[in-house]
């Protein structure tokens, strides 16, 4: 078996390789793609192998698989995908029912791009798509950003910023509780936040873990309304899956891979967008 990478060719066409072993799911996807990504040419397959395939004669922009495949894991795919192609650009997306059960058990690999839950629905799984082949010119977010050492968030800011979001540091939990609470006020005009980034371990009595129970408690922010990602340095499975079980919408290992962080984040993003329109166009406020 060849496992050399192909050679990238001029191309203008974005191609979007649908990995499915549902003849049914795939042909669903592939009619919302075209009817809402007209600009896309979609290529469907059931099987690992035939997708193997399609990827060593190259140019395909972007990919989403099934965990459950006839011939493979959906995560085996993944990495298969990443030895044939050694273009770490190309997009892997896993689109799945059962994504929060694997996330709480830490099965997600590094090489899947992102995930996607099927319970948003087949339109929302191509607005998602678009943002990554057609993604806009700026994209705009508020992140509060909960660390208390300034050299690290320093360092963190400008690798958000540059990716185009906005960040709002606040160096403990009390502080961002403020911040949060501020915007229930019928008098406030200022930009509303959009994600919670906060590290675990916070200089004070309460913790990022604090922090999210605020969030989801006694605030009432839901995990669709406002994403909370948590940057962990503790690597133990069974205290990562209590931050998930908590509402933590993802995590992130330190120390903190910048391009990973970004794409959980604007990932993050673009699901609560969703759940805005779902809900009726511009987000509220809990009540």
């Amino acid at each position: 078996m060849n496992d050399a990478a192909p050679v990238p060719t001029e191309q203008t066409e974005i191609r979007v390789l649908v990995v499915d072993g549902s003849r049914l799911t795939r042909k669903l996807i592939r009619q919302v793609l075209l009817s809402e990504l007209p600009e896309v040419d979609v290529i469907a397959c059931g099987l690992a192998s035939e997708a193997h395939e399609h990827v060593r004669k190259g140019g395909i922009n972007l990919i989403t698989t099934a965990l459950r495949l006839p011939d493979m894991d959906g995560l085996e795919l993944a990495r298969s995908v990443r030895s044939i192609y050694a273009h770490g650009e190309l997009p892997i997306i896993v689109v799945s029912g059962d994504v929060q059960e694997r996330l709480e058990a830490r099965a997600l690999g590094d090489d899947v791009t992102d995930y996607f839950d099927k319970a948003l629905g087949m339109r929302a799984l191509a607005e998602f798509i678009r943002g990554y082949v057609r993604p806009p010119p700026n994209t705009v977010g508020e992140v509060l950003y909960v660390e208390d050492s300034r050299v690290v968030a320093l360092a963190v800011r400008r690798g958000l910023e540059k990716n185009g979001l906005n960040v709002r540091h606040a160096t403990g939990v009390e502080e961002a509780l403020k911040r949060l609470a501020d915007e229930r006020s019928p008098d406030y005009r200022g930009a509303r936040i959009d994600i919670v980034l906060t590290d675990i371990s916070l200089k004070g009595d309460l913790t990022g873990a604090d922090l999210l129970a605020r969030i989801r408690g006694e605030l009432g922010f839901s995990k669709g309304r406002l994403p909370v990602v948590i940057m962990t340095g503790d690597a133990n499975p069974a205290n990562q899956t209590v931050l998930l079980r908590a509402g933590a919408n993802d995590l992130v290992s330190k120390p903190v891979d910048e391009n990973l962080l970004v794409t959980k984040l604007l990932f993050q993003l673009r699901v609560a967008r969703h759940h805005a329109l779902d809900s009726g166009g511009e987000k509220t406020k809990p009540t």
